[in-house]
């Protein structure tokens, strides 16, 4: 095959194209128009699952990330399900909430070829080499080479539903279209179904999230899906081999109570896979620093807080851990903290904003009905966040600042000084509130330079962590006075 039936093949082509000034990489779909040119190019047709391992295959030779955005599966879920897809196998996602579970089948979408050929105007996007509807199968031999194609992109080649109980079998694979019927057609008449979202997925991906909570018998429509590949509408004759790789996602059956996968649809899944939560800390903060849409800067150790305050929580015999402790929770925390200094900035006048220990406060309060509590934990939820916060807050200091003579610093705040802080007291006045510069100062800037700080936001969140964690290791005192503040000495 020549150098231009190859790329007609991969269906990858790319164009310098000016846009606002500059020359960017954009991508267009290759030129043949017909069947007749379809041919005459070269193009290969392939099954998805052929499509789906071939660029698997080759972005695993090349060393490319073909999962980019995952973080903290490479180990464990990434394996198995490469090779449940080199397999051609259909996959079922087990796993608790926030464990990435569909950010991973929305991902799938990078291994489709970039564009691909379909037969123009019909209903199922069916290849120009292989029309399986009649309307098609008539139009392909009525126009012989001449049958006009389009090319569809992969993004268009993925369908996601999500499974509620209303969900039906006309969603999932079709129905009599009423309308259809009153143009004249005979009820019997194939051409008067209206397909469902499977056989509209021909020739791509279908995911289906919750499975469990779709009712047992509409699972049942989607038992000759995954086995023979094709659908049954009504008792009517017509049977479309349909291309289609199945995938779904569900939560541990001993954690929903909503539903079950029946057992003759869970034997069809060629693989079952379960996620989990990150494994190492720094995965944790990797998936909140990827994730959470920020208003102002956050620290990386306000972050690795939050992150380790998750991770304590997943542990703790008081919280419903069959529900799990999901992963927005940690990035919702860290979105919750950038807006509280993005309000302190707003009041004070502060030019950048920046997250400090002293806005942690406003996460247990807005995120603690975001968990889910043992029976005969009633009134205590505040009690257990704020111990967990305190763990969570002591182990960052121990990681970051341990070491450091810390002497000066409880020397000066012994000596009667104090420091002011709290949710409306800018930084520059939180540092300038630091006592006895002269003694002071060389501690502080080693602070500062432990965790990278450098403008005065930053600076005084480093300070504050420090004293915070002498306030844990009670070397120093704490109060919160009338007006909200918080006073160190």
């Amino acid at each position: 095959m020549d150098e231009v039936a190859e790329d007609f093949t991969s269906g990858d082509f790319t164009t310098d194209a000016p846009t606002g000034g500059s020359t960017t990489t954009e991508t267009r779909h290759p030129s043949p128009r017909t069947l007749g040119e379809l041919r005459a190019s070269g193009h290969v047709q392939r099954s998805i699952r052929d499509e789906i391992r071939n660029n698997l295959l080759t972005a695993l030779r090349e060393g490319r990330d073909a999962w980019p955005g995952i973080v903290g599966f490479e180990a464990t879920v990434i394996p198995q399900l490469e090779r449940a897809l080199l397999a051609g196998h259909d996959v079922v996602m087990l796993g608790e909430r926030g464990q990435g579970k569909t950010r991973i089948l929305r991902t799938l979408v990078g291994l489709l070829d970039e564009w691909t050929p379909v037969i123009a105007g019909s209903e199922l996007g069916e290849h120009p080499y292989e029309p399986i509807t009649p309307a098609s199968i008539r139009k392909a031999a009525n126009l012989l080479d001449d049958l006009p194609i389009e090319w569809r992109h992969r993004n268009e080649r993925y369908s996601e539903k999500l499974a509620t109980p209303d969900t039906s079998v006309a969603d999932l694979v079709g129905d009599i279209d009423p309308m259809k019927v009153a143009e004249g057609r005979s009820l019997g008449d194939p051409e008067t179904i209206h397909f469902g979202l499977i056989p509209r997925a021909h020739r791509g991906i279908v995911a289906i999230n919750e499975l469990p909570d779709l009712a047992e018998r509409i699972q049942v429509s989607m038992l000759n899906v995954m086995e023979e590949r094709d659908i049954q509408v009504r008792g009517y004759t017509l049977r479309l081999p349909l291309d289609v790789l199945v995938m779904a996602s569900a939560n541990p059956e001993d954690y929903t109570n909503r539903g079950r996968i029946i057992t003759p649809l869970k034997d069809r899944f060629g693989a079952e896979i379960r996620t989990h939560y990150p494994i190492e800390l720094d995965d944790e903060v990797a998936v909140i620093e990827q994730e959470a849409d920020l208003t102002a800067t956050v620290p990386t150790f306000i972050t690795e807080i939050l992150a380790r305050f998750t991770r304590y929580a997943r542990d703790h015999p008081s919280i419903d851990q069959r529900s799990g402790v999901s992963a927005r929770f940690s990035i919702a925390g860290a979105e919750t903290v950038a807006a509280a200094a993005l309000h302190r900035a707003a009041v004070t006048g502060e030019e950048v904003p920046v997250a400090r220990v002293v806005d942690l406060e406003s996460v247990i309060e807005v995120l603690r009905g975001k968990i889910e509590f043992e029976s005969g934990e009633e009134g205590r939820e505040l009690e257990i966040l704020e111990h967990l916060m305190r763990k969570s807050v002591a182990d960052t200091v121990r990681a970051h600042l341990g070491g450091i003579d810390m002497a000066p610093l409880v020397s000066a705040l012994e000596a009667g000084e104090l420091v002011v802080t709290g949710d409306r007291v800018p930084a520059a006045d939180f540092l300038g509130s630091l006592p006895s510069p002269e003694t002071t100062a060389p501690v502080i800037d080693e602070i500062a330079e432990r965790l990278e700080a450098g403008s005065d936001g930053e600076r005084a969140s480093a300070v504050e962590l420090a004293l915070e964690g002498l306030f844990l290791a009670r070397r120093i005192g704490k109060e919160a006075d009338e007006s909200g503040q918080t006073i160190y000495g």
